[in-house]
Formats: C-alpha cells, structure tokens, sequence
C-alpha cells in the first residue's frame, strides 16, 4: 500500500517539508549523491538527486522510501524512512528536480 505524500510541494507547509528534506538528504544522501540543482555527486556512479524523478514515480519511490530503498549497487546502503520523512524528502526533490 502507497502511503500519501502529505506535504504540499509549495506554500508554508511545503517550504517546511522542502527544508526537512533537504536536511534529510544532507544527512543521508549527499556523501554519494549530488544533492543540489547544479552539483556533481562525490560518488561517480550516483545519480545526483535532481533527476531522480525522471526515472521513478513519484508514488513508487515513496513506497520505497518507506519499505526501505535500495539498488543493485554495492556502495549504495539499504535506507527506510517514516512517512513524514519520505514525504519531506518527496518534497525536496520536486523543488529541486530537473525538467
């Protein structure tokens, strides 16, 4: 089952949830991905986050989000997030995402 993302990408509430993501991924993420709209990830083989939206759904990478994320690369470490913490990190990354 899909969790709703419950943070609005604009407005009060979903600068919050943008911030909160952010942070979520500094702490998490950046030491491999690029987290930024115009950064390069650390970690060659990393997708910078920006563009991760162009490749999974919106609703299946919560889903992952949550149930615990992870890929078929070796470096890449098994991550699981509550619902608000998906969201928020949902939220940053649409803020941020390439078109």
């Amino acid at each position: 089952m899909t969790a709703a993302c419950i943070y609005p990408a604009h407005g009060q509430d979903g600068s919050r949830a943008v911030r909160r993501g952010e942070r979520l991924v500094s702490a998490r993420c950046a030491m491999c991905h690029a987290i930024g709209r115009a950064d390069a990830s650390p970690h060659r083989a990393a997708p910078p986050l920006r563009i991760v939206l162009q490749h999974y759904p919106t609703e299946s990478l919560q889903e992952s989000l949550i149930e615990g994320l992870t890929s078929g690369h070796p470096d890449m470490p098994t991550f699981r997030f509550a619902d608000g913490d998906a969201a928020a990190i949902l939220a940053y990354l649409e803020a941020i995402r390439q078109r």
